[in-house]
């Protein structure tokens, strides 16, 4: 945690990158295990890598999995699974993802066009919503920020639940949504890279460092 705001940093490939990581103050560490990924890690290559993983909370990305992909990760170690998925799929999916790994572990990431909001059912079934930057085309990775008064709304609307800002955050522009959003749970990965799923320690120690004065401050 920095000044009071969660930290996830995602995007993982090495254990290298993952202590570093933990070592500047994140909370959860994310590991992509979608194909289409530039920064997809398989979940065999993830099973090897495990042992030199900081003991964190290790968060498994996927797009629409099957609810036996879920347990695959689950029983890969996965303690938290964030899924990415369309904001039209049946409930009865999203239902199949709780019954799966456990409601209280998984973490809803849909994909809100801008006149969509977060579907009441979603809020009643988990208890953490991430929001990511909205593209036609990709599950997140856009590397673009997001609408933060769409998520400050939401935040506002629903104070109960855990609501994570994603998209587009780096050293530059992290203390700015903090204060704008109100978010107490932030999520990085292209803002701190040097190449896809390759994390710069410098961009890395200049964002925790642009984190602690909005943390402070909120």
């Amino acid at each position: 945690m920095v000044d009071g705001i969660q930290l996830k940093v995602c995007g993982l490939t090495t254990a290298a990158d993952a202590a570093a990581a933990a070592a500047g103050g994140a909370d959860f560490l994310g590991f992509i295990t979608y194909p289409q990924s530039p920064r997809f890690l398989p979940v065999a290559q993830f099973r090897t890598l495990a042992p030199a993983l900081p003991v964190l909370p290790w968060v498994g990305v996927s797009v629409e999995p099957t609810a036996d992909a879920l347990r695959e990760l689950r029983d890969a170690g996965f303690a938290k699974f964030q899924i990415h998925f369309r904001h039209d799929l049946p409930f009865a999916a999203v239902e199949s993802w709780a019954a799966a790994v456990g409601a209280e572990h998984l973490w809803l990431a849909p994909k809100l066009p801008p006149v969509i909001d977060v579907a009441p059912e979603w809020k009643a079934l988990v208890g953490t919503v991430l929001l990511d930057t909205f593209d036609a085309k990709l599950f997140g990775g856009t590397g673009r920020i997001g609408d933060w008064g769409k998520f400050r709304r939401h935040r506002e609307s629903a104070p109960d639940k855990t609501w994570i800002l994603s998209g587009g955050l780096d050293a530059g522009n992290v203390g700015r949504a903090v204060r704008q959003t109100g978010a107490t749970f932030v999520d990085v990965s292209s803002g701190i890279e040097s190449a896809p799923g390759l994390k710069d320690p410098e961009k890395l120690a200049a964002f925790v460092a642009a984190l602690r004065p909005a943390g402070a401050r909120a």
